[in-house]
């Protein structure tokens, strides 16, 4: 009983696109011990990505509501894309008002990305983006509007995929669009989208000489856990989860 007193203290309710095959799995690897999660799915019948993520948009609350009266500490919006499109301010009136409508705090990976630039005193940034080109477009959009110049963008896009062309995407793509941007001159980098598999990228990389390297799934997986702890962002806490300190060996254990 401790045990799952201990879990509900730290209780995330994570919100996931409908066909994303990628949250659950490096949320399950990413969480320290005490962090349990539940899980919503955001669903839409519209036939483009760019209007699911808008319908995603438009049903946070009642996908929040599913949640019911589970003791939520925090909410996690696993979902990058949609922030682009409605844009930060939007983005922002809408975490504000969750928060003091339910008590909690609504942590979306975009603002989580911006976080990390931050205290990583990133200016010029990189971007590996499994995204079509459009959605790359807002994307730039979005972190300029933050204050970050992109300085390089690596494309990992798989338009020919008879699933989905983002959540299809296979680890090795993901490696091979980042080592793109290893020699640039660059403060950061960020993989994007939450449905790109990213963890082992992120590890295999941990020692190279280009620059510190999160992922939408890494950077919204310690903001929420900073939420979780009341602990404020820093550098030396990024740079750790960066470098796998904490969940490199859970990924061992999922590797097959």
């Amino acid at each position: 009983m401790a045990d799952l007193e201990y879990a509900r203290r730290g209780l995330v309710g994570v919100l996931t696109p409908q066909a994303n095959t990628t949250v659950e799995p490096e949320f399950t690897i990413l969480w320290p011990a005490g962090v349990a999660m539940i899980n919503a799915r955001m669903t839409s019948p519209k036939k483009t990505i760019v209007d699911r993520l808008y319908d995603y948009v438009d049903q946070i609350e009642a996908t929040l509501d599913r949640f019911a009266n589970a003791p939520i500490d925090v909410a996690a919006f696993g979902c990058t894309g949609a922030s682009y499109l409605i844009g930060r301010e939007t983005e922002a009136e809408i975490c504000d008002r969750i928060e003091q409508k339910r008590g909690y705090p609504f942590v979306t990976a975009a603002r989580a990305v911006c976080d990390t630039f931050a205290v990583l005193g990133a200016e010029r940034i990189g971007l590996a983006s499994p995204y079509p080109p459009d959605l790359t477009e807002a994307s730039i959009g979005y972190w300029q509007s933050a204050g970050f110049h992109v300085a390089e963008v690596a494309s990992a896009f798989n338009p020919d995929s008879d699933f989905h062309p983002i959540y299809s995407l296979r680890a090795r793509s993901a490696s091979e669009s980042l080592r793109l941007l290893e020699d640039k001159d660059l403060d950061a980098i960020a993989m994007l989208g939450t449905g790109m598999p990213t963890l082992q990228p992120i590890l295999d990389v941990a020692d190279w000489r280009g620059a510190p390297v999160t992922s939408c799934m890494l950077s919204l997986a310690w903001r929420t856990v900073l939420h979780v702890t009341g602990e404020m962002p820093s550098r030396d806490s990024m740079l750790a989860w960066s470098k796998g300190e904490g969940w490199r060996d859970r990924m061992k254990l999922h590797a097959v």
